[in-house]
């Protein structure tokens, strides 16, 4: 009989020695791995959105139409794109001549959109494809709360947003005063008028290298 006939079997009651621990070591392993699978899960999404922008290099096309006949002057609709909230507005003749009052002007801190928060064809005091119809991108570029847009009213035909976390103020066309904590007019998303009633955004027929991405901040 050989030494191994005389070594007991062992039995699901006479666990071998040492095997509970490779077996904790085991399920440790397994619980740990699939901690880092879940947690990795759950933070793609959340460092994804932190990046703010999608990549469009590839052809991927992620523009939305947005029909604005219900819009009346001096209203605002919000729709969102790429997550952001995009405020449109129908402005009307007087929300227009106050972005050009000297009084305001002069108390913006960019009024001529030279740092690049805009696309080319947006680069105008009107900062918008077409006068009447401007689009913004709702977020302050302080520390991206969204503004909330004070309509024309008899006292103040101009209109306006404010930042409602620290007090940050833009006209109309998304330009903000000085002393301020903002440092950026507010961004503004390529653009296209499909028609008077139908507005595309995130294409710009007027600047189509244009990427969101380029801008100095959202």
């Amino acid at each position: 009989m050989t030494q191994d006939a005389d070594r007991p079997t062992p039995s699901p009651s006479c666990p071998i020695p040492g095997g509970g621990a490779r077996r904790r070591d085991v399920l440790s392993t397994v619980i740990v791995g699939a901690g880092c699978v879940g947690a990795c899960a759950l933070a793609y999404p959340f460092l994804d959105s932190l990046n703010g922008t999608k990549n469009t290099s590839l052809g991927e096309d992620d523009s939305i139409d947005v029909d604005i006949a219900a819009l009346r002057p001096g209203q605002q609709l919000v729709v969102t794109w790429r997550g952001w909230p995009v405020f449109i507005q129908k402005r009307t003749p007087e929300m227009l001549a106050s972005l050009k009052t000297a009084d305001i002007v002069q108390r913006l801190r960019d009024p001529d959109s030279k740092i690049l928060q805009q696309p080319k064809d947006a680069t105008n005091w009107h900062r918008s494809v077409v006068p009447e119809i401007g689009v913004l991108i709702g977020i302050c570029t302080h520390l991206g709360c969204v503004p909330s847009y004070a309509t024309p009213s008899p006292n103040d035909k101009s209109g306006k947003y404010s930042c409602p976390c620290h007090g940050s103020q833009f006209d109309v066309a998304g330009r903000v005063y000085k002393d301020a904590p903002a440092p950026y007019n507010l961004p503004v998303p390529p653009v296209t008028m499909l028609s008077a009633t139908h507005v595309r955004i995130g294409q710009s027929k007027g600047d189509p290298a244009f990427s969101i991405a380029s801008i100095q901040q959202i």
